[in-house]
């Protein structure tokens, strides 16, 4: 197991110039055949990453290497590895290490959110494909990066939207794809869901094995304290993206699955954001929304999202988790494991039930026949602008209009500021 320090991390911070800048490090693997293996590296191990990493493991793969920042999850996550694959993982705290090793084909990326760009643009520069956890970036910029960069090198970039692999869910998106709705009118996402309080403990010293300095990377420096760190780091601006970004962008993608495949995917941004909500649960550290409404206006129809963190009360729609279409000729309701086509008139006209899908399946076979996935990059990026979107208007406090052809704000300087963010030196982006 390597050892990192602050001064270790620091002197290795240039390879990520040193990745961006050099062009040793691109190297073109051939397409596998159907049957070959494919070698990940899983970073970040945690929760989603270890998920991910195990059905990635029952489809086939081989995990090579973990790498994360905490001893006790290079522990423990290996030896799960290990044992579901019968095959011996090897572990690195520094990611660069993976990027070296050329027996890699791919990588896992399932850090805190402010980790992601970092680590994905050298990623894809060195020649390897890569699976993306949602969100995809902090910023609408990071998200532009990570798209140019996949471009540029020709990588596959799945994006951990696994509904984009349900195969109810491909078929509810055909149904409304074949204007049985009539015109598109109004479309909502919502979650409903019970978060606990995570009260307000004070301040304290990392655990011991990790370097909490470069947990912390790009984000502002902090005095350690456990609400921002192992998966409470999500309710804190500086290293997630609000519930929006957390479980939002799941069925936010339902939904701009659903416009995009009406208007197509050059036309699926919105003209004018509107966030209301606030903390009106619990009184805790959270910095983030724990009800919310954002309205975003597409000039001839609507979409709404809905955040509930104080109840599991099923909404109208009958599902906690969800999406709808609403049209002058009907109405679809996609639900967590079916989905259901209204008549105008409320009558139920067909109910069709999960059947399946695996989305590390088709990550793989991408991997194999080098064809952009169901979840790629633009797919992935495109979502989670959307929940930019909102966090944007939420954090202003008021209405923002967005230009979709140039992704900016025009002449608001203010909303244009959250485009991109400010990076604590040595840990700004790299350059590719």
């Amino acid at each position: 197991m390597e050892k990192q320090n602050r001064r270790s991390f620091v002197k290795t911070a240039g390879v990520a110039s040193a990745v961006a800048a050099g062009s040793s490090f691109l190297w073109n693997p051939r397409a596998k055949g159907a049957n070959e293996r494919v070698v990940l590296a899983l970073i970040g191990g945690r929760n989603q990453g270890r998920g991910v990493a195990a059905r990635m493991i029952e489809q086939g793969a081989e995990i090579k290497t973990l790498c994360d920042l905490d001893d006790e999850i290079i522990r423990k996550v290996g030896a799960e590895l290990q044992k579901a694959q019968n095959r011996s993982v090897g572990s690195t705290k520094d990611f660069r290490r993976v990027l070296d090793d050329k027996d890699i084909d791919g990588v896992i990326i399932a850090t805190p959110d402010h980790w992601h760009t970092h680590i994905a643009l050298p990623t894809l520069q060195s020649g390897k494909e890569l699976y993306l956890e949602k969100p995809v970036s902090q910023t609408i910029h990071e998200g532009h990066l990570i798209r140019d960069a996949a471009r540029k090198y020709n990588r596959i970039v799945q994006v951990g939207t696994q509904r984009r692999s349900a195969e109810y869910c491909a078929s509810a998106i055909d149904y409304l794809a074949s204007g049985k709705l009539g015109k598109l009118c109004l479309v909502k996402a919502w979650h409903s869901q019970v978060r606990e309080t995570i009260g307000t403990p004070p301040d304290g010293s990392p655990p011991a094995g990790i370097d909490y300095d470069v947990w912390l990377g790009p984000a502002p420096k902090r005095a350690f304290n456990p609400n921002r760190f192992h998966y409470n780091w999500r309710f804190f601006w500086d290293y997630g993206n609000a519930e929006i970004g957390n479980q939002g962008v799941h069925v936010l993608d339902l939904a701009m699955w659903g416009i995009q495949s009406v208007r197509g995917v050059a036309h699926c941004l919105p003209k004018r954001v509107s966030s209301n909500g606030g903390i009106y649960w619990l009184n805790d550290a959270k910095e983030v929304p724990d009800t919310q409404v954002v309205t975003y206006d597409y000039g001839d129809f609507m979409l709404v999202w809905e955040l509930r963190s104080f109840s599991k009360a099923r909404p109208l729609e009958g599902d906690q988790f969800g999406a709808a279409f609403h049209g002058t000729e009907g109405a679809l309701v996609i639900g967590d494991t079916s989905w259901t086509a209204y008549s105008k008139d409320g009558e139920v006209l067909r109910v069709v039930e999960d059947s399946g899908g695996s989305h590390e399946k088709h990550f793989l076979d991408s991997v194999k026949s080098k064809q952009r996935p169901n979840a790629d990059i633009e797919l992935g990026r495109l979502s989670t602008t959307i929940c930019h979107l909102g966090n944007i208007s939420c954090r202003l406090g008021r209405d923002v209009i967005f230009d979709p052809a140039s992704e900016t704000f025009g002449g608001d300087k203010a909303a244009n500021a959250y485009l991109t963010k400010e990076y604590r030196r040595p840990y700004e982006l790299p350059k590719v």
